[in-house]
């Protein structure tokens, strides 16, 4: 039977959407392996995480709980995560690609002496082995990697599973964090501007670009993202925007900044370089508005509006915010 290993990633009490929707993969793999799925958390004080991981449908809870592991330290957790997967004699072990996942899966894989495939946007289990599909060649092209060693480790780009529904009632088992291992802490997390929502994790991302002129011009933007109710959207920028020193680097979309998947993606006043595409082409549905019609960004998106964003932009903010408000 196979074992298949998610790490959760827990802040403020609470699992990480992406979390969840790693959860929905797993299970998706189990099914065709024949095996059971054991969520495993890290942290202090979690009694909700590890009952929110109990009801998404895994089979099994282990919280690694202690007042040691209050802080993230990756070497730490990655130590005490990797015991863990071996007593588990785990087959397969996934995370969401996020910042967490990012360090700490890698980390874990060493552990286990494999290796690591990052950014995956589909999994399966072929032929008696667990293959991965990640974007390539700045989107250009899909990748499938095979598993040659176990166990199979993979961070999942977010947004690319439903999140897990719920409604199972799985057994926790808590875990002493052991306190010697600290060898790294990280002291202190300065958090993004309340109410925003995670780029990475939002369901519509409005990214703008220099066809907006100024940067209090980028206004548009973010009343259209605010259009779509609190906690759907977020607002997004191209390389050029951000060099300019119109927006922060934390909201670039491309090869330099964020990979985003959302269902929706908005690219106004973009033009659709390489680089841009790079960052958000996995989007479900793109709609493209640029007056310029020869703009690279129409050959990707879904729909396309040759038009001025001025007057475009709060047309479709006043459209979207008369149907939310109508819902």
């Amino acid at each position: 039977m196979s074992n298949i290993v998610v790490i959760a990633e827990v802040r403020g009490g609470t699992c990480k959407r992406p979390t969840l929707e790693t959860v929905t993969a797993a299970l998706q793999l189990a099914g065709q392996t024949g095996g059971k799925v054991t969520a495993i958390a890290c942290g202090s004080g979690l009694d909700a995480a590890g009952a929110e991981l109990a009801k998404s449908g895994v089979h099994q809870v282990i919280a690694i709980d202690g007042s040691a592991f209050a802080a993230y330290s990756g070497d730490a957790w990655a130590k005490a995560i990797a015991e863990q997967c071996k007593s588990l004699a785990a087959s397969a072990v996934l995370m969401a690609h996020t910042a967490m996942g990012k360090d700490l899966l890698p980390r874990v894989s060493a552990l286990l002496d494999t290796g690591v495939i990052t950014d995956v946007v589909a999994l399966a289990f072929e032929g008696g082995a667990f293959t991965a599909k990640k974007p390539v060649f700045a989107g250009k092209a899909t990748l499938t990697a095979r598993a040659a060693k176990a166990p199979f480790c993979a961070t999942l780009r977010p947004n690319n599973f439903a999140a897990a529904a719920g409604g199972g009632s799985a057994a926790t088992q808590k875990i002493a964090a052991p306190a010697g291992d600290l060898l790294s802490v990280v002291k202190e997390i300065i958090a993004a501007a309340g109410g925003k929502t995670p780029l990475q994790e939002a369901k519509v991302v409005v990214a703008g670009g220099r066809g907006l002129k100024e940067a209090q011009h980028f206004k548009l933007i973010e009343d259209l993202a605010a259009a779509f109710g609190p906690g759907v959207a977020a607002v997004g920028a191209s390389r050029a925007v951000v060099d300019a020193g119109w927006r922060s680097h934390s909201e670039q979309v491309g090869q330099t900044g964020k990979v985003v998947s959302p269902p929706l993606y908005f690219a106004i006043g973009i033009s659709g370089a390489i680089q841009h595409l790079a960052g958000m082409r996995t989007a479900r549905t793109i709609v493209a508005i640029n007056k310029d019609a020869d703009a690279p960004i129409f050959k990707v998106a879904d729909f396309g509006i040759v038009g001025d964003a001025f007057e475009v932009v709060p047309a479709l903010t006043k459209a979207i915010a008369a149907l939310v408000a109508g819902k």
